[in-house]
């Protein structure tokens, strides 16, 4: 039977709530509402399919057509998920639940070579393949299927055009490295679920004592998180679902055991593949913060599964201090030196820690090479706290360091070997993205793990590839980069009006990029550096042919204190502006800055393809809205002040600026402008309606409300309740629901998993909007997570929207 607008045919409940001033479809209180269409322009958009992801091997002779599929059904969705530590796990296969990204269910294979496309013969029937692993020559790559009863282990041969399952056990994709290659490219490392584990732990449900938690007079500061462990119950269940046993499997299906069963945090080889770098969680577990934070060890293996050195055990990270800089005392941030046979690296903090206490060394990166025995060696010291390393050969490798209480980002050139400086290679802002070198490309060193490419002949000139931010929008580049003297050459760089951006490059005189336009679909090129020439390698057609015609445009506007803003706008196909201005909805999200400058740096490109996902407000052009996405909503505190500290004024400037340039456009209606936002824009949107009167009407999905939930810290704000108490209390809007008299819609997903929006949150302020007469209407989504996966639950949210919108804004008395 076909689905309406008004109902479907199965019987499927969703609870909602509704107050005052209700649609007239609507009822009052509780209702018992089976899931709705919106009009049929936007379920034609959702259901549009997307364009395939591209993927390349190593070489870039080949390149993977991957297609995702729709939106999950609510079947789908309301399958169990157990939440433990942390982590949400499908307790039928032993996988993780998701949005749903990273998973395919169709293939085809294109010779870049040949234009010849091919596809693989032995692959699953209802495939869902995801965990895309390529070997050391890229002529094979392993994956996983996701099976209703488990995580299959999979391998394609791309001269045979053939794909064979390797196992038949089941890999255990709950947590950890799932599946990795063996540096040999002849043999795949995965995780293995224990045969011998049998059914799941049964609770019993007679108490046998209390839930104990103490704390001795230690500061053990901690945020809000989701789906920790309760009990021990919940402790033999994460045991049972996390337990793995690594296997070697080689490419005829041979297995071999390595190691123990246990819960591995990570695994890896040593890049000449003759140790295994691994770190196991211990007891005892936390039931106040995820798993990342329990005790672990770490130790290295032979390929065997040897123990070979034992290096550190760490305790449990409850105590860690406040701020965003903080970290646990001790090793941490093992791996390996990717250009060296067998070296391992880590850091230590120097300030016990804490990024409170002054300090001028915060990190120390230390060496130790195989076997192991010697005295490690401190390589690098660093006044920021340790970010990350690019490895290159044995004269070069990058440090960076970071801090993120004010920005600051710095990369320093030594010489892996000796640790001797060779320059500071950058000293800047993090926000500042004019500045932005990019992300350096990798390349095969001597081993097969990724290193800095370097350009033939010349010593230390890399590549980079970066986003291009600049007061004309994106710009994609590749930039050929000489360390030492600090010349850089642009290779490739996006050209109007188009935005191109580079996918595989390595130094071979071609690049592939991505090209769009607002009129084109992405489709990949491959661009001949010296002559200039180009080859088309796809040709996606548009997935939304009816957005043809809708006009898009990237505003640029002041604030009233000069930062310049900048928001897309989109208006429906034939508008003209004698036709009169329309109505309007603004999507939004606040992000912090530590400088004015930074923040009013133009975001995003005027060149983009329209891309369509449930967060977007883009569909409502099809129902005659103006649409205003990605409105920029920056929130700046210099010098000694955060940024929160005047968050209101700053977002109730930021929309009044907005919504004065779109009515002087003549686009707008200033009486008809709605506003909403996802997550903290929800937030925004509950602030904008308790302390302005700029709009009509508002969308609130799965936001936090009251910020006293969220005591030790939320978003960018590293302060505890306790020490900006004025801050939390007037940024919730929860304290204000008496003052909002604006008509807010408000979504959440019931079993939404993201820290600190908790579904109370939306419950607590709809019943606080309503016990003071507000126009308020709460809807919950069964089985949905932060982010919405079922194509009911989507659609539904949509025609609430389009009810909401119809209503309280476009027909607004």
């Amino acid at each position: 039977m076909k689905l309406t607008n008004n109902y479907y045919p199965m019987k499927r409940t969703l609870l909602s709530f509704l107050l005052m001033g209700g649609l007239s479809t609507y009822v009052y209180a509780q209702e018992n509402l089976t899931y709705q269409l919106p009009p049929q322009s936007i379920v034609d958009l959702v259901d549009a399919p997307g364009s395939p992801t591209v993927q390349f091997n190593k070489n870039g002779s080949l390149m993977l057509l991957l297609q995702a599929p729709g939106y999950a059904s609510i079947e789908q969705v309301a399958q169990p998920v157990i939440g433990l530590a942390g982590i949400r796990i499908n307790p039928a296969n032993n996988s993780t639940e998701g949005e749903l990204s990273g998973v395919y269910n169709g293939l085809t294979i294109k010779d870049l070579k040949t234009g010849k496309e091919n596809k693989l013969t032995g692959l699953p029937d209802k495939m869902k393949m995801t965990n895309i692993s390529w070997n050391a020559d890229g002529s094979l790559f392993a994956f996983t299927n996701n099976s209703p009863n488990g995580v299959e282990l999979w391998l394609a041969d791309l001269k045979e055009f053939k794909a064979t399952r390797l196992s038949n056990g089941y890999l255990n994709d709950a947590y950890g490295t799932t599946l990795q290659w063996h540096p040999d490219g002849k043999h795949i490392l995965a995780q293995f679920i224990l045969p011998e584990r049998g059914i799941k732990p049964a609770e019993n449900i007679v108490p046998t004592g209390p839930v104990v938690q103490e704390n001795l007079g230690v500061v053990t500061p901690s945020r809000t998180y989701q789906n920790l462990l309760k009990n021990t119950y919940d402790q033999s269940l994460m045991e049972y679902y996390l337990t793995s046993q690594l296997q070697s499997v080689d490419l005829s299906g041979n297995v071999v055991k390595i190691g123990t069963p246990a819960i591995y945090r990570k695994a890896a080889y040593s890049p000449d593949g003759q140790y295994l770098l691994v770190q196991t969680i211990e007891k005892p577990y936390s039931y106040l913060v995820p798993i990342y934070y329990f005790p672990f060890q770490t130790t290295v293996l032979d390929a065997s599964g040897k123990l070979v050195k034992q290096l550190y055990n760490a305790p449990l990270a409850e105590k860690l201090p406040t701020g965003f800089d903080a970290v646990a005392m001790g090793p941490r941030s093992y791996e390996w030196r990717s250009d060296a046979a067998a070296t391992l690296v880590w850091t230590e903090a120097q300030d016990k820690g804490d990024p409170n206490l002054k300090s001028e060394l915060r990190d120390v990166l230390y060496a130790l090479k195989a076997p192991f025995n010697a005295a490690p060696v401190k390589l690098f010291s660093m006044a920021l706290r340790y970010s990350d390393v690019v490895w290159g050969n044995q004269n070069y490798a990058l440090v960076k360091e970071q801090w993120r209480k004010d920005r600051k980002e710095k990369m320093t050139l030594i010489n892996p070997e000796t640790g001797k400086v060779i320059k500071e290679i950058a000293n800047r802002s993090s926000e500042d993205t004019y500045s932005d070198p990019g992300d350096f490309i990798y390349g095969k060193g001597p081993y097969a793990a990724k290193v800095l490419l370097f350009d033939k002949g010349t010593p230390g000139v890399v590549f980079t590839k970066g986003a291009g931010a600049s007061s004309l929008g994106d710009r994609p580049f590749i930039l050929k980069w000489n360390l030492l003297s600090n010349k850089q050459d642009t290779l490739f760089k996006s050209k109007s009006p188009y935005y191109e951006e580079p996918v595989f490059f390595n130094n071979t005189g071609k690049v592939y990029i991505s090209r769009e336009s607002t009129e084109e679909t992405p489709n990949i090129f491959a661009i001949d550096l010296k002559s200039k020439s180009e080859q088309a390698l796809t040709s996606f057609v548009d997935p939304y042919p009816s957005l043809k015609g809708v006009q898009k445009t990237l505003l640029s506007y002041p604030r009233k204190d000069g930062i310049k803003l900048s928001a897309t706008l989109y208006l429906p196909k034939d508008y003209k502006k004698e036709n009169g201005p329309l109505p309007v909805l603004i999507w939004a999200y606040p992000r912090e800055f530590k400088s004015l400058a930074a923040a009013g740096q133009v975001k995003g490109s005027p060149y983009r393809f329209t891309r369509l996902a449930f967060r977007s407000p883009v569909f409502w052009v099809t129902r005659g809205y103006a649409v205003l996405d990605q409105a920029d909503m920056p929130i700046v505190g210099e010098g000694k002040e955060e940024p929160n500290d005047t968050f209101l004024k700053q977002i109730e400037d930021n929309a009044t600026a907005l919504i004065n340039y779109v009515v002087d456009m003549g686009v707008a209606d200033r009486g008809r402008i709605a506003v909403g936002g996802h997550s903290y824009g929800a937030f925004m949107t509950a602030n904008l309606l308790a302390h302005t009167k700029l709009f009509a009407a508002g969308i609130a999905r799965s936001g936090a409300y009251n910020r006293t939930l969220t005591p030790f810290g939320f978003q960018g704000e590293a302060r505890t309740y306790w020490q900006a108490m004025d801050v939390y209390n007037k940024m919730s809007p929860f304290n204000y629901a008496d003052k909002i008299k604006t008509p807010l819609l408000m979504t959440h997903g019931i079993d939404d998993e993201n820290s600190g929006t908790f579904p109370i949150q939306s419950e607590r302020l709809y019943s606080a909007i309503k016990g003071h007469g507000g126009t308020v209407r709460l809807v919950l989504l069964p089985k949905e997570f932060h982010g919405y996966r079922s194509r009911e639950s989507i659609l539904h949210t949509f025609w609430e929207q389009d009810q909401w919108l119809e209503k309280y804004v476009k027909n607004k008395k």
